[in-house]
């Protein structure tokens, strides 16, 4: 069975605690990381299901289950139809596509996301992330069978993008790590061996204000856990507590303009005219506005793996000091 861990704040400590319904129970372990957790912590998970609870889950603040340090690795374009959304044609992807976000973004489940004052075009990308569970320092190729031994739990990430940036000045790096831009959790849901299985059965789904913007399934990957591990250890170390989120969904703000008209438009214009072109044309589409209440959950289709919600308020930057209001 999967155990259900937070990460949460109580009278002025952080603790590492178990979910069961409303009903938390602490681990007395001192875990400073969740690197350490998922290393040193599993004799204490599976003690701590038959101990009493500790705290209510109402009344603690749940903070991110991703420590940083830590390297966040993403996946571009992962699923089916969100490729299709894309220009690309699923069925002949020549390469997985990967970049990554500073840790500088990673922020809480319930955390409020400032909109950068310079940014108009904020997108949201619900996503499954991989929570590494022993160290990649060299090439390794991975089956199915063998994830158990690297991806030690999974958790709901978030790859909120400055679009206005990402895409005129070709920075994803930039434009997706802007501070408070990788919300994860609510919970580190820390798999059994038979939980494996699932990862090809969850369902995504993220609302903007309770307007279902993404909803798809893991079935639609294109390149799965084990692949996808196994080419990132061709050139990328990985550390227990680093997290890889495996791609969004369709769905999202931004939509890429037809093949051929990106062609032509390139041809006939500057590019800075046409990307500024793109994002006058953009701004009144669906794209994040300070009031805005992202939700993002993922759950199994049988309901037995539940990685639980995600609320995530959008806010503005203060125009005079660089503060939040």
């Amino acid at each position: 069975m999967a155990v259900r861990l937070i990460r949460f704040v109580a009278e002025g400590t952080t603790h590492w605690g178990i979910v069961n319904g409303d009903e938390v129970t602490a681990l007395e372990g001192a875990y400073l990381t969740t690197g350490e957790v998922l290393e040193r912590g599993i004799e204490e998970w599976r003690d701590g299901l038959d101990r009493p609870p500790t705290h209510r889950l109402s009344a603690v603040a749940v903070v991110s289950p991703v420590t940083t340090p830590c390297r966040v690795i993403c996946q571009g374009a992962n699923y089916r139809q969100h490729a299709i959304e894309s220009g690309m044609d699923p069925d002949n992807r020549a390469f997985n596509l990967f970049f990554d976000k500073t840790d500088a973004s990673v922020s809480g489940p319930f955390d409020p996301v400032t909109r950068p004052r310079h940014v108009r075009l904020l997108d949201y990308e619900i996503e499954l992330g991989l929570v590494i569970g022993a160290t990649i320092d060299r090439p390794i190729t991975l089956t199915d069978d063998q994830l158990p031994r690297y991806v030690a739990a999974l958790t709901i990430g978030n790859d909120i993008s400055a679009r206005d940036v990402q895409l005129p000045q070709g920075q994803y790096f930039k434009g997706k790590s802007y501070r408070g831009f990788c919300p994860l959790g609510p919970e580190l849901l820390v798999l059994d061996d038979g939980d494996y299985a699932l990862l090809d059965d969850l369902d995504l789904e993220l609302r903007v204000n309770d307007e279902v913007r993404q909803s798809d399934s893991t079935s639609n990957f294109l390149y799965r856990p084990a692949e996808t591990l196994s080419e990132l250890s061709t050139f990328c170390n990985l550390s227990p507590g680093d997290v890889v989120l495996t791609g969004t969904p369709h769905g999202t703000a931004a939509k890429s303009p037809h093949p051929l008209i990106r062609r032509l438009a390139t041809a006939l214009l500057p590019e800075h005219v046409m990307w500024r072109l793109f994002i006058r044309r953009n701004q009144d589409g669906p794209f994040l506005r300070p009031g805005d209440l992202v939700t993002a959950s993922i759950r199994s289709g049988d309901g037995s793996l539940d990685l639980g919600t995600q609320r995530t308020p959008i806010i503005a930057e203060n125009s005079t000091n660089g503060e939040t209001s």
